[in-house]
């Protein structure tokens, strides 16, 4: 399943370094290191669907908060909202 949401978001970062701009390439980059830290996490906990991982996500988030700008954070925030989904179709 890991391995599964890995593969997600290196195809999803590949269609955004095609087609983003700065904004998203930097949202991406910024998300990426989150989100891995997030799955190895979860590589040590016996739940790791989905949801697990939204939690992890989340407090990851709250870090980005207090690290970025309003600004940059509501680029991060949209482009987890925008994976998130990509993972969860």
């Amino acid at each position: 399943m890991l391995e599964q949401y890995e593969t997600s978001l290196y195809e999803w970062i590949d269609d955004i370094v095609a087609k983003g701009d700065e904004d998203a390439l930097f949202a991406s980059g910024y998300l990426q290191g989150h989100f891995a830290v997030a799955l190895s996490q979860l590589e040590a906990e016996t739940v790791q669907g989905i949801d697990a991982l939204d939690e992890k996500m989340h407090v990851c988030l709250e870090l980005a908060k207090q690290e970025l700008d309003d600004t940059d954070y509501a680029l991060v925030a949209s482009a987890w909202q925008q994976l998130n989904e990509r993972l969860c179709a």
